[in-house]
């Protein structure tokens, strides 16, 4: 086979948060499985959950995909990161690394990066005898369509046939894929070689005069109809504003969580949500943070932004208030650094500068400096000696004296700080609680009590995976996909 032009296909959407990312990895698992070399591609993300790999950043959701593929994450799997600051702009991850800034009255200049998206399509399809493509947000954006990298425009250049996926759920999917036909240019509209209805609730024969007008008004062929799958809240979400509780009122620990605008690695709370001794109150905002045993800080890429927002919320006194009770308080990363005495950033580095006192709950300053810490790590937590894999993605240095009693060890060197009755930590770790022994054993500290957990965090996430790829093999015209994409490199799959 002519390996200059693997099989691929993109997997576009009418909007954003349409399940594009879990369809993906849905088929990235299903190819795998059958035997196939698979690889997850995303041209261009825009999301403050990252991972990280052994060459750099890449979006969390790429990151799923590559273990639903059975592959190792790489940079080349989403070449452009694209982190929000806010609404003056975006940081720019390019291929794993740093490359400044984009202010959004420059969004356009993200063109400038297709001769890289390109080069780590390519990279990343020599080695593959299959790539799956997603699409960011939707092709019918036509007044982002001049220097589009994300969708239609990258498609076109790289020679990949697409697929368009609606939300049946959020209403109107008929008019979203018909309108979108309608908007699109007729050398774009060329590319589209099919749709599909997703999320799907009740008897799917009643939506058959629905998928036939879809077809008659676009010409496309429908390539399946998906039903809701339920089992999808155990995969980590790419949008934060997916974040919500599923309360569980007999649950021993309750965990509350402020949501703030810049969160970052949500991905960190998954393993608490599903476990069952935890009831997770993610706290929008408006709301006062309830009575309970834990107040968790989340990962923030604008700490100081995120931190006045805090303190506007007035969650600020109730952590104190929490903390004057004898509760739990734990910082991950931003939420570390807003735990400090103070967090200055003089290069502006994560908006406009400046420097701002924290809530003084750990004797720790934090300061912001231009270099940048991607790693993962294997880590200890030394309470009870159990031992994990985590990752960090972050900027600064956090000093002081509180560094001396760390709760962790990252590579076998003490790591984050914590109060001297131990009742309020911070760390730079993300990916914590996704080892169980950590997770039973710092439960079991903030109940009493023998390792508490009755969840195995990995095994869930692999038979998710599995289902999921079961579940779109029923529902998807999987056959057909496999033709379009073979259509591309003019000869047959393995």
């Amino acid at each position: 086979m002519d390996r200059a032009r693997t099989p691929a296909v993109m997997i576009l959407g009418t909007g954003s948060n349409v399940g594009k990312s879990l369809i993906v990895a849905g088929l990235c698992r299903l190819f795998a499985d059958r035997g196939l070399k698979v690889r997850p591609f995303k041209p261009q993300n825009m999301s403050n959950n990252a991972a990280a790999t052994a060459g750099g950043e890449i979006g969390r959701a790429q990151a799923l995909q590559a273990r639903a593929a059975r592959v190792a994450p790489h940079p080349d799997m989403n070449p452009v990161l694209l982190k929000p600051e806010g609404e003056q702009g975006s940081q720019i991850i390019l291929q794993g690394r740093v490359a400044g800034r984009l202010a959004s009255r420059d969004f356009a200049r993200r063109g400038d990066f297709l001769p890289q998206v390109l080069a780590s399509f390519a990279r990343l399809g020599a080695d593959a005898d299959l790539v799956i493509v997603e699409g960011a947000g939707s092709p019918a954006e036509t007044n982002l369509r001049a220097r589009d990298i994300a969708n239609l425009g990258f498609a076109r250049a790289a020679a990949v046939p697409a697929i368009l996926v609606g939300d049946i759920d959020r209403g109107g999917v008929i008019a979203s894929l018909v309108g979108s036909h309608a908007v699109l240019d007729p050398a774009d509209r060329a590319m589209i070689q099919g749709f599909a209805v997703n999320r799907f609730r009740g008897a799917v024969e009643l939506f058959r005069p629905g998928v036939e007008t879809i077809a008659a008004a676009t010409g496309w062929p429908c390539l399946g109809v998906v039903p809701w799958f339920a089992a999808a809240h155990r995969l980590p979400a790419e949008d934060g504003l997916d974040l919500r509780s599923e309360r569980k009122p007999d649950a021993r620990i309750r965990i509350a969580v402020p949501i703030l605008p810049g969160i970052a690695n949500f991905d960190d709370l998954d393993p608490l949500k599903l476990e069952p001794a935890v009831d997770l109150l993610l706290v929008p905002p408006g709301q006062a943070l309830p009575v309970c045993d834990v107040v968790i800080l989340p990962g923030s890429k604008t700490t100081l932004r995120d931190l006045a927002a805090l303190r506007a919320e007035g969650w600020d006194i109730d952590i104190l208030a929490h903390r004057r009770r004898g509760g739990h308080v734990l910082g991950l990363c931003g939420g570390y650094q807003m735990l400090g005495r103070i967090v200055r950033d003089p290069a502006g580095l994560e908006g406009s500068g400046g420097e701002a006192p924290g809530l003084g709950l750990l004797d720790v300053e934090t300061t912001l400096e231009g270099r940048k810490t991607v790693r993962e790590v294997a880590f200890a937590h030394v309470a009870s000696a159990t031992q994990g894999q985590a990752y960090e993605i972050h900027l600064g240095r956090t000093d002081g004296p509180d560094t001396l009693q760390a709760s962790f060890l990252a590579n076998g060197a003490p790591e984050g700080a914590s109060s001297p009755d131990g009742r309020v930590v911070g760390t730079y770790l993300h990916g914590i609680f996704a080892s169980d022994a950590v997770r039973g054993a710092w439960l079991a500290g903030i109940a009493g009590g023998a390792p508490l957990t009755a969840l195995r965090f990995d095994a869930v996430v692999e038979q998710t995976l599995d289902a999921l790829a079961i579940h779109l093999a029923r529902h998807l015209d999987v056959e057909t996909l496999l033709a379009i994409a073979r259509g591309r490199a003019g000869a047959g799959l393995p």
